[in-house]
């Protein structure tokens, strides 16, 4: 996990326990089911082999060969985490700034929160695209009929955040 991100809480509950694999699965590089059980240990979730070879073939996780030559798993077409920027890969921004593109009208960021504006009946559609990827230093976002507010964890990731969606936003 990020230093300035605070640790996720999670419920005891099964789709939990699928979101936390996924999120680990997209914030590092897994080789096994050892490695994955252990980072799970780290979030506080227990879980047995059994179990997380069930929940990896339910999220479709597969084990893919990756450019340095070893193998880890990653989720269907989701890119492994990038080491800067938003912290999600060039084709999943290339994906989300076609969504955006189309659907903000404005971004601006007030301390830890990013308030963006669509078109009215377009905010929960625009929340679930940003909510879909690991963005670094972002816990999560509420939306209404045409605002969605995206919740930061400090202030200046807000800034951060604000400026990016609005470059994404303004492409094509």
């Amino acid at each position: 996990m990020s230093e300035s991100t605070p640790p996720v809480q999670r419920p005891a509950t099964r789709a939990a326990r699928l979101s936390a694999i996924e999120q680990v699965l997209l914030k590092h590089i897994v080789t096994s089911q050892s490695q994955l059980s252990d980072l799970l240990s780290q979030e506080g979730i227990e879980v047995t082999q059994a179990t997380l070879s069930r929940d990896l073939d339910e999220i479709n996780a597969m084990k893919t060969r990756l450019s340095n030559g070893s193998i880890a798993y990653t989720i269907g077409d989701r890119p492994l985490k990038e080491s800067v920027g938003s912290g999600i890969g060039s084709k999943a921004e290339q994906q989300m700034s076609r969504v955006l593109s189309g659907l903000v009208t404005s971004v601006a960021s007030a301390k830890n929160l990013v308030v963006i504006h669509t078109p009215s009946g377009a905010a929960q559609y625009v929340a679930s695209v940003i909510d879909k990827q690991p963005i670094d230093g972002v816990l999560g976002t509420i939306a209404g009929d045409d605002t969605v507010m995206v919740i930061c964890a400090e202030d200046d990731i807000a800034f951060e955040r604000s400026q990016w969606l609005l470059t994404l936003a303004s492409k094509n």
